[in-house]
């Protein structure tokens, strides 16, 4: 059996598995792909977006791997970075001030509490500096041109700017445009697909077609990419709360050439233990 932990960002929620020290595990290890898609299976699962697999590697660092829902590994999820961050802040019996440092395959990041109410916390996390560049792609045999920016937040990103509250766009409702974007030839290593509704100079709202996951309820580099798009694009504020289906985050980037900063809460849910794919399930009354 396995031991696991549960924590969600704004509804984005992740499991986080402890691997023992020195525990090298392959990129493409059969393993760890299949108990990522059984664990995060909604109904016959315990159910997550993603499973983060940490070492320790200090009393406050460590080293995550992120593999999403369907199995395959994302470089990084802000929102599990930060989830993973706030479950070691309850094992380390953290303090507001404490900081967490983790290694990605994005690169380090970092991770400050600023408060904490029991299993509820509010954390900020350096992102590091993202990428951003107009880009267009072309549907339906070039029939369709979606004008965007392809945005890289440590993972790859192509935000669309909509004007339509609903997130309609092109003619197509965004979970289908997202859908045909994340899978266009394009992006061979598909793409994170953001719609953006400008509300006002310091507040977007955003729509997240996640890579390996769907429609999403939240995105920590989501936010950030969107966020980093409307700054540089749409003649945002640079601060900016982030309004998301699961709730609000807030963004700072106060120069291009500075690492912007994501504020927001995480929750830890549960610990358990789960029957790993092949267990012998006899229990007993």
């Amino acid at each position: 059996m396995l031991e696991y932990s549960k924590a969600h960002a704004c509804g984005n929620d992740f499991l986080i598995v402890e691997r023992a020290a020195g525990a090298a595990v392959a990129h493409d290890d059969p393993q760890e792909h299949a108990l990522a898609v059984a664990l995060c299976a909604r109904t016959t699962g315990v159910g997550a977006d993603g499973v983060e697999f940490l070492e320790w590697t200090g009393e406050r660092s460590g080293t995550i791997r992120l593999r999403n829902a369907d199995g395959g590994i994302a470089e990084i999820s802000g929102n599990g970075t930060r989830c993973v961050a706030a479950w070691m802040a309850h094992r380390r019996q953290a303090e507001p001030g404490d900081a967490f440092k983790l290694q990605t395959d994005a690169g380090e990041r970092v991770c400050f509490v600023e408060a904490r109410d029991g299993a509820e916390m509010r954390l900020r996390s350096a992102m590091g500096i993202p990428l951003v560049e107009r880009a267009s792609v072309s549907l339906d045999e070039d029939a369709i041109l979606v004008e965007g920016a392809v945005v890289s937040t440590g993972n790859p990103h192509f935000v669309i700017r909509v004007e339509d509250a609903s997130f309609r766009a092109y003619g197509m409702d965004w979970e289908t445009l997202g859908r045909a974007i994340c899978f266009h030839p394009q992006f061979p290593a598909q793409t994170n697909v953001e719609f953006v509704h400008v509300r006002a100079p310091g507040e977007i709202a955003i729509r997240i077609f996640e890579r390996g996951v769907g429609p999403t309820s939240s995105s920590g580099t989501g936010t950030c990419a969107t966020a980093a798009a409307s700054m540089l694009l749409h003649g945002c504020k640079r601060r900016l709360a982030v309004h998301a289906p699961g709730g609000m985050q807030t963004v700072s980037w106060p120069g291009d050439n500075v690492e912007m900063e994501l504020t927001g809460p995480a929750v830890l849910i549960a610990t358990g233990l789960a029957f790993m794919p092949g267990d012998n399930r006899k229990v007993s009354a």
